[in-house]
């Protein structure tokens, strides 16, 4: 015998529209289709959607219903009712079934530990947190929910995909709080050159100027620590008219700092807000270089100077007015010079507190 605790919680694998029971009083009545449609005063085919459930049953129809077959019209309404929350409930369960699956490409423990959402080992509370997190009813809608311009590095495999998503999305919650002024492009065009000084500073001296001088350009400039098997430097994120430059500073040089805020500054400087994340990306590299050190500049050093000379090297890049760790990165960059012999000339680099 079945318990009525059990008859209430039982859950047909399948909605069943009421145009069964539509269908049901139809043959009861000896009716045809045709003939129910001319008495309801609606087309054959509106009333073969309705009876497929295709379309609902509104409050009109349920009316006409209850004139021509019966019952009651609250009868039809609530038929219509359980049906659709019923759909619902399936559709929602088949969506959560989707999103158990992609729960497990998502890096949830890391980003437990970073404080991004809450522990938890329930996966359902996982998915929940992570729909919130992510400000989406599905993790389905995450990729698509997603518009940004990212440099990555270029010897990356094994990348996590999902894990750069969470990264940007980090970025982009963080970036939302900060006040900036209204963007002005020309205005951080005109910045270059101040930015290029700041280089000489030390982290707890260039970092707050540098983010301040981007607020009033309108630009929210935050720091937000990488996942595993990201291999994310930066990324460019336009939210109205808020630009949001995130870097996340992996290797935790001050040289690797720079290079990603100036392609960052580049694609603000010169390309369009709405692109694909690969469109500009080597564009942007030599953008940032040239920013830096302009070629002329560069090449004058390589082939006049003795480039593996450390000496050489902070005398070049004081005269040129950069730290001299932006001139060892781009001889690292070119191969020109080995990183064991360097490790020195690139100063560490943390978020000032």
């Amino acid at each position: 015998m079945v318990s009525r605790s059990a008859s209430r919680n039982f859950a047909p694998a399948v909605a069943i529209p009421p145009g069964e029971t539509i269908r049901e009083n139809m043959k009861h009545l000896g009716m045809s289709q045709k003939e129910l449609a001319i008495r309801l005063e609606m087309s054959q085919k509106h009333l073969s959607n309705i009876i497929n459930g295709k379309e609902p049953i509104t409050y009109e129809t349920a009316l006409r219903l209850e004139i021509v077959i019966g019952p009651k019209a609250q009868f039809w309404m609530n038929l219509e009712t359980n049906y659709q929350l019923h759909k619902t409930r399936l559709e929602r369960a088949e969506a959560q079934k989707r999103d158990l699956e992609m729960l497990r490409s998502i890096p949830y423990n890391d980003m437990s530990k970073l404080g991004w959402v809450e522990k938890t080992s329930d996966r359902m509370q996982r998915v929940s947190n992570l729909r919130r997190f992510f400000g989406v009813n599905s993790l389905g809608s995450i990729e698509a929910s997603t518009n940004v311009l990212f440099r990555k590095h270029k010897h990356s495999r094994g990348i996590s995909d999902m894990g750069v998503l969470a990264w940007v999305r980090k970025a982009e919650l963080e970036g939302l709080s900060v006040e900036v002024e209204e963007f002005d492009r020309g205005k951080l065009k005109k910045l270059v050159p101040t930015f290029r000084r700041l280089t000489m500073k030390s982290p707890d001296e260039f970092y707050p100027e540098t983010k301040q001088l981007c607020a009033e350009c309108g630009v929210a400039l935050v720091i937000v620590e990488s996942l595993p098997r990201t291999y994310i430097c930066g990324a460019t994120i336009w939210r109205n008219n808020k630009a949001i430059l995130a870097l996340s500073v992996r290797g935790k040089r001050s040289d690797i700092f720079w290079f990603t805020f100036f392609h960052e500054l580049a694609h603000l400087i010169n390309h369009p807000k709405k692109v694909s994340a690969v469109s500009f990306e080597e564009d942007a590299d030599q953008i940032a270089c040239d920013y830096l050190i302009p070629e002329a500049s560069y090449h004058e050093f390589v082939q006049k100077y003795d480039y593996t000379d450390k000496k050489k090297i902070k005398e070049y890049a004081h005269a040129i007015g950069i730290a001299p760790c932006i001139l060892v990165g781009r001889l690292l960059h070119d191969k020109l010079i080995d990183y064991s012999s360097y490790s020195d000339m690139r100063p560490p680099f943390s978020v000032p507190r």
